[in-house]
């Protein structure tokens, strides 16, 4: 199996506003660079969309590492999705989980592959991170030019 690399991030002017999302995908020496945007959106979102875009890129079955500076997706997609599902989509609390489209969407793309996610510091020292951040936050900009 391939062994991949993800890094992801989002962006957003104001929350809710104009988003962007971009992701790097890393194999052997070849790194491939992707981006989007939506007119009304959360940062949350497009940090879901990131590694959703992202992971739905490979063609195969790889192991792939997720490296995003993310809690929210992090947590949510390694710890908490077990009890929303057993739940019926709710959080403890019985409250509706908030991006459910996208949270399900991530968990078909997280099953096709063997995935195993880290969090990084954002703003930091990570270049590839560093770089999603720039690509994410231009996709916003030219969002937000464009309304």
């Amino acid at each position: 199996m391939k062994k991949i690399e993800l890094i992801t991030d989002g962006a957003c002017l104001g929350n809710p506003g104009p988003g962007g999302w971009a992701c790097v995908l890393r194999f052997g020496q070849h790194a491939k660079e992707m981006w989007g945007c939506e007119a009304h959106t959360t940062n949350n979102r497009m940090e879901l969309m990131a590694a959703i875009q992202g992971l739905g890129a490979l063609n195969e079955r790889c192991e792939v590492t997720v490296t995003t500076d993310s809690e929210y997706v992090k947590n949510g997609i390694t710890q908490w999705i077990h009890g929303w599902k057993r739940r019926g989509w709710m959080k403890a609390d019985k409250t509706p989980v908030l991006n459910r489209d996208l949270w399900i969407e991530l968990d078909a793309q997280v099953n096709r592959h063997e995935t195993r996610w880290e969090w990084t510091k954002g703003h930091a020292s990570h270049a590839d991170n560093n770089r999603c951040d720039e690509l994410a936050t231009r996709a916003a900009r030219e969002q937000s030019k464009s309304e």
